[in-house]
């Protein structure tokens, strides 16, 4: 064979090696970029429902334990911000609507009996009203802090989902950064590999030739 036809035989293996590599690192690169592609699209997802989360449980979590919620009330009413907030809260549930409505029903209840049984002035009358006032507002305060510590365990149990979807979105994102981690490095493999054989098409081309009578 002559000098000319070994060439182009070296030649044309070495186009086809070449251009073999090529299209498959360009295939390559591709399937990493669509595999990246799609986990961005996991992770953005991921923190849009981590957000609709937060902003579903946001009102519970700020009714039980944010700053004017049931757990700082609890608080006041136990005294721990101060004697004056204390006392304030007392007088304010003292002079709620409900709390004397049944302060007017249970001393006409204490008056009525007394009537009825001829001791209207009797001493037994007179420590019963005395009593009961105090009594009751004893029991509105325990009655007020039972319902706020409803208020404050829904609250709590909130604030524990959003931590808990915040630690599950973590987690899924991690796992979508490693795929993406995965597909990054598998790109820059292939991309070696591909190299690898273009440089491999090369020498063989060069092979060839010279296995086809080709001279230098």
């Amino acid at each position: 064979m002559t000098t000319v036809g070994a060439a182009i035989g070296a030649a044309a293996i070495a186009v086809g090696g070449i251009a073999s590599a090529d299209a498959q690192r360009s295939a390559g690169n591709k399937a990493a970029d669509a595999q990246k592609a799609s986990a961005d699209a996991g992770i953005a997802q991921q923190n849009k429902q981590f957000e609709a989360i937060q902003a579903l449980l946001k009102p519970y979590v700020d009714a039980g334990t944010g700053p004017n919620g049931s757990l700082q009330a609890q608080q006041t009413l136990l005294g721990f911000n101060g004697n004056d907030a204390q006392k304030q809260a007392i007088d304010a549930l003292q002079n709620s609507a409900a709390f004397q409505a049944q302060l007017q029903q249970g001393t006409n209840s204490i008056l009525q009996n007394a009537s009825a049984t001829g001791g209207l002035r009797g001493g037994n009358t007179q420590a019963a009203l005395a009593q009961f006032s105090p009594q009751l507002l004893a029991q509105t305060i325990n009655d007020q802090y039972a319902k706020l510590g409803g208020l404050t365990s829904l609250g709590q149990n909130a604030a524990a989902g959003v931590g808990n979807a915040g630690i599950a979105t973590g987690n899924n994102i991690t796992n979508l950064l490693q795929q993406q981690g995965a597909a990054q490095a598998g790109a820059y493999l292939n991309q070696g590999k591909q190299e690898s054989n273009m440089y491999n098409a090369i020498g063989s081309a060069f092979g060839a030739y010279r296995g086809l009578g080709g001279k230098f």
